[in-house]
């Protein structure tokens, strides 16, 4: 990312909406935000394989694996605002697992794009699933998005939930209803 070019289209922007990127308060702002978007668009610059790197490990495991409640921080694509809450996810393992810390990396490498959360969700699932080729995934995401709270229907309270199941969690009800009951969600899937 362009640091220099971000820096002016902000200062430009600030213009546009009419404030004064001279006031003592605004100086350092343009570049601020440009390193903030620079943060916030890495998914763009990273790849899964990056962030896994060589924490795959053999395991005889064959049992239901469940990383909760990890935080979850993106932008929607359609206003460019934030929407933040909570990502779940379970597999079942074949013969290999993944750091648990990798599980939240994968998140934030797919997150720290524009997105929706649906198609978010989905993408954290299929990886999952094809990086440790796993019987099963189960991602349920919970967020809030300012998008919706901030303007438009200004709904404060609002919370949109959004799971993709796949292999075993997608063929077997009684593995679904396992993996919803272990992080403590009743949902009709």
């Amino acid at each position: 990312m362009n640091i220099e070019r971000v820096t002016g289209l902000i200062r430009e922007l600030m213009i546009e909406i009419g404030e004064d990127p001279e006031r003592e308060g605004l100086l350092k702002t343009p570049e601020r935000v440009a390193k903030a978007w620079e943060f916030l668009s890495h998914g763009y610059r990273t790849t899964t394989k990056e962030v896994v790197n060589d924490a795959i490990f053999e395991s005889e495991a064959n049992n239901m694996i469940i990383a909760r409640d990890i935080e979850v921080y993106s932008m929607c694509e359609h206003h460019m605002l934030p929407f933040y809450g909570r990502c779940h996810i379970g597999y079942i393992a074949r013969d290999k697992v993944i750091g648990v810390s990798k599980l939240a990396r994968i998140v934030d490498c797919f997150a720290r794009r524009l997105q929706i959360q649906e198609r978010l969700t989905s993408q954290i699932a299929h990886e999952v699933k094809d990086i440790v080729n796993a019987e099963g995934v189960g991602v349920v995401m919970e967020c809030r998005h300012l998008c919706m709270m901030m303007r438009g229907v200004e709904k404060q309270n609002s919370v949109m939930t959004t799971s993709s199941v796949l292999g075993s969690f997608h063929d077997e009800a009684a593995t679904r209803e396992e993996f919803l009951h272990l992080i403590g969600r009743k949902l009709d899937v």
